[in-house]
């Protein structure tokens, strides 16, 4: 092995990458774009529902009611007449219609326990889930509120003195955005190293390599740095400039060792990809190799749900998948302040990941060099 060579096929990598705009153009958007996309705007939350209210009381409660929806969840209520429910639901115009019934405040104070209608249009089954369930809490919070003004309520025995912390204002955007970047990074380091073998192989240049004074060590150690380098500095980029600057999220621990974390798994991931490349013969079957792979490493990592909501063997499962070490060390640092200390054994068990997923794609791609000659 000599360093030499393998520092000039990287370099050769870099500039075969750089000349294809389609593979630059989705880097760019995956590490940007898609970033601040799925972090600002995830389906399991409520943003700018269109909500209409039927107030047939016009009390001081109901509308006290009225002025508790705020934005960013809800548009400005509009003040519709009970005929006109069926007609906005069905065009689209409303997403949840409330009709406060006649006399409401009257038969709160005389505690009748009135019903309050709420219709919803079910067609964003995200937003009408999550949208129905503070609708309630909201209008309950409001009536709750009025009544202790002018009835006695009895008090509970204990009082819940909540204190959340990492994530005070329980923004989700704080925890979409580094999970999609996570996913990402994943994503890229998968495919370039694959699209690069795939490549050399359908333009014939993998043949003009062989017949150089270079091993199969070399050529696959110079795709496997140069393509982590470019994924490593776009992640630094992205956290910098999308994740802590556009959507503000903070980091509270140290960013110089969550990069050297994301040096090691892209170690293992690059490893895998060059492996999938081996096996797959042309673009379109390395795409479904990719639907095959990254999906259920993105789901069952921790980055979408979690772990601990899963089943005991997908759990024992998945922890020779290094994505969920990846997530575990991000979460630990980027949101607790975890030093290495805590985050130790994901750094071992991405070394022992990584130096098996390299020693198998080395052999994948001897064989595959072998088939080619």
């Amino acid at each position: 092995m000599r360093p030499a060579n393998i520092m000039h096929l990287g370099v050769k990598e870099l500039r075969s990458m750089l000349r294809d705009p389609i593979l630059v153009a989705f880097m760019v958007y995956a590490l940007t774009a898609a970033i601040y996309a799925g972090a600002s705007f995830m389906s399991g939350t409520l943003n700018r529902a269109a909500l209409a209210i039927v107030n047939e009381d016009h009390s001081p409660l109901s509308l006290r009611i009225e002025e508790a929806f705020h934005a960013p969840y809800f548009l400005p209520p509009r003040l519709i007449s009970a005929s006109q429910i069926d007609r906005r639901l069905d065009t689209g115009a409303d997403t949840f219609v409330l009709d406060i019934p006649p006399n409401f405040q009257r038969d709160v104070l005389a505690g009748r326990r009135p019903e309050v209608q709420l219709n919803v249009d079910a067609t964003n089954i995200s937003q009408a889930l999550a949208g129905s369930n503070d609708i309630q809490a909201i209008v309950h919070q409001e009536v709750q509120a009025f009544a202790a003004r002018h009835q006695s309520t009895a008090r509970p025995p204990v009082d819940l003195a909540l204190r959340v912390r990492f994530n005070p204002t329980l923004d989700q955007s704080w925890f979409g955005a580094v999970m999609e970047l996570i996913n990402n990074v994943n994503l890229l380091a998968v495919v370039l190293p694959g699209a690069a073998l795939i490549r050399e192989r359908e333009r014939g240049t993998l043949e003009h390599l062989l017949a150089m004074p270079v091993t199969s060590f070399e050529i696959m150690t110079a795709k496997l740095w140069s393509m982590g380098v470019v994924v490593l500095v776009g992640c630094a980029l992205s956290l910098a400039f999308v994740v802590q600057g556009l959507l503000r999220v903070p980091s509270q621990g140290s960013v110089i060792l969550f990069l050297v974390g994301a040096g090691m798994f892209l170690f293992a991931a690059t490893s895998m990809g060059m492996a999938l490349g081996t096996v797959a013969h042309t673009m379109p079957q390395f795409g479904l190799l990719l639907m095959l792979v990254i999906i259920p490493l993105e789901i069952l990592s921790g980055g979408v749900t979690p772990r601990e909501s899963m089943p005991a063997f997908v759990r024992d499962l998945m922890m020779v998948a290094p994505t969920t070490h990846f997530v575990l060390l991000a979460q630990a640092i980027l949101y607790r302040g975890a030093g290495i200390s805590i985050v130790w054994p994901q750094f071992v068990a991405l070394t022992v990941i990584g130096a098996a997923l390299f020693s198998f794609a080395l052999m994948r791609f001897r064989r595959a060099l072998a088939a080619t000659t």
